[in-house]
């Protein structure tokens, strides 16, 4: 492979990952070439509340210096870490005055101690919201336009790597923070199940819905990670591979679920076109109505994550109200809480959803639903709602953003993938599938522009 020093920043993490375990780029190379990206971006992109690049360098020399059988599978690969989760070597400060001070924590996250074990350059910490729980905007900006948001609450991560800051970031999930990023961005932004990796050492919001999760501008990046984290019943080793799913002959879902009348002009010009195209490359496409029941989702959703966000922040209240954001302090002292009956209704009828929706989705061999509103709205203090994402999240299911149209201000628009509990690696799977397509379609055509 022939690249071009100046273009490094812009490999994959697989195609880097390649370069450097046949001696043909060093991990130092890399990451200086990253460095350099950032240095020229982040005065407008702004993804980065911490970065050292002594030490990131320093972690790369070191790196390089490891004989052949001691490197891991992500050796030499710079992440970017939310910062929401622990790391020995920086401040996490969860984007609140009440952590402004923090110092390095005494013991990494377990997803960082996870990249860290398989060779990664933990490259530096990534923008968030504060305690990832606001819509309220952070220092980030969309690096398609800066004039627009880049979603929230990952929007650091999400930013960085889709303006090839970085080609791996990872990030977390209670409502839409990891797949509308993605849509708004521009880059594959996946939430896998629900409890298939540790959330210890991670900034909590609520334990019902908190999942953590990757960005990467291709599918194989993503797969790369989710083999690291064994993700899924079916990933018992990390070298099983995933078969690849051709989009002809496939069962393909649209679902627009009981929120679709909140869908901009992208998000319905990107779900007819999409739906076209594969009809065109061979899908048996079929658009599917939920039953009525899941109507109520939101509404559970809303009522399970308040009680239990309520209890995640009472401690950071009693340390000092004063130094959190009022939204929080309102939602700690609130009167009007639901009572212990709706609570328990919510659970158990979310609960019902969950076996009820693996029950459909089995049905398909891919499952497109909308990612955003639409594409990423101008301003930088608001980073719009997550209507699309939150029922996805609390049924626990796996979803991925798959980029590949424009809106009408030419900013990007994606569509989610999503499969029932467990089926992880499926849903990679369908998303590389469609990704392709839609890549392909984008090139030849300019869609969506």
């Amino acid at each position: 492979m022939g690249i071009i020093k100046s273009d490094l920043y812009r490999l994959s993490a697989t195609q880097a990952a390649e370069l450097i375990r046949r001696n043909c780029l060093s991990a130092q190379d890399y990451t200086q070439a990253l460095l350099d990206r950032v240095r020229l971006r982040d005065p407008q992109v702004r993804a980065w509340v911490y970065l050292d690049e002594k030490a990131v360098l320093d972690q790369a020399k070191r790196l390089d210096s490891l004989p052949v059988d001691q490197r891991g599978p992500l050796h030499g690969l710079p992440v970017g870490i939310k910062d929401v989760f622990l790391t020995r070597d920086m401040p996490t400060r969860y984007y609140s005055r009440l952590h402004a001070h923090d110092g390095n924590a005494a013991a990494d996250s377990a997803a960082v101690s996870i990249l860290r074990s398989a060779g990664a350059i933990i490259f530096g910490k990534t923008a968030t919201t504060e305690f990832a729980s606001m819509t309220e905007g952070g220092p980030c900006t969309n690096p398609n336009n800066p004039k627009h948001t880049p979603g929230g609450s990952s929007s650091g991560s999400a930013a960085a790597v889709a303006d090839c800051q970085v080609p791996l970031a990872i990030a977390t999930q209670t409502g839409g923070s990891i797949v509308r990023p993605g849509s708004l961005n521009g880059c594959y932004g996946f939430k896998p199940t629900w409890g298939t990796i540790s959330t210890e050492g991670m900034g909590r919001f609520s334990t019902s819905a908190d999942t953590p999760g990757f960005y990467a501008r291709t599918v194989e990046d993503v797969e790369m990670l989710a083999r690291v984290f064994r993700l899924a019943c079916n990933m018992r080793s990390a070298s099983v591979p995933v078969s690849p799913l051709t989009v002809a002959r496939s069962k393909v879902a649209f679902i627009k679920t009981h929120v679709w009348p909140k869908a901009g002009p992208g998000t319905h010009a990107a779900w007819n076109l999409a739906h076209q195209i594969l009809q065109d490359h061979g899908a048996q496409v079929q658009d599917v109505d939920l039953p009525g029941a899941f109507s109520k989702i939101s509404e559970w959703r809303e009522t399970v994550v308040t009680q239990e966000a309520r209890a995640a922040f009472l401690p950071k209240y009693l340390e000092d109200k004063s130094k959190i954001h009022n939204d929080i302090v309102k939602l700690v002292e609130a009167q009007d809480l639901p009572s212990p009956q709706k609570v328990l209704e919510a659970h158990d009828g979310i609960a019902r959803l969950r076996a009820d929706w693996d029950q459909i989705a089995r049905n398909y061999d891919i499952i497109v639903t909308p990612s955003a509103v639409d594409e990423a709205p101008e301003g930088l203090k608001d980073t719009g709602i997550a209507v699309f994402c939150t029922m996805w999240t609390i049924l626990h299911a796996p979803a991925m953003n798959v980029p590949g149209f424009r809106g009408r201000c030419g900013l990007p628009i994606g569509l989610t993938v999503v499969g029932s509990r467990y089926s992880d690696m499926d849903v990679l799977r369908s998303g590389e599938a469609i990704g392709a397509v839609f890549n392909t379609l984008q090139k030849q055509d300019g869609v969506g522009s």
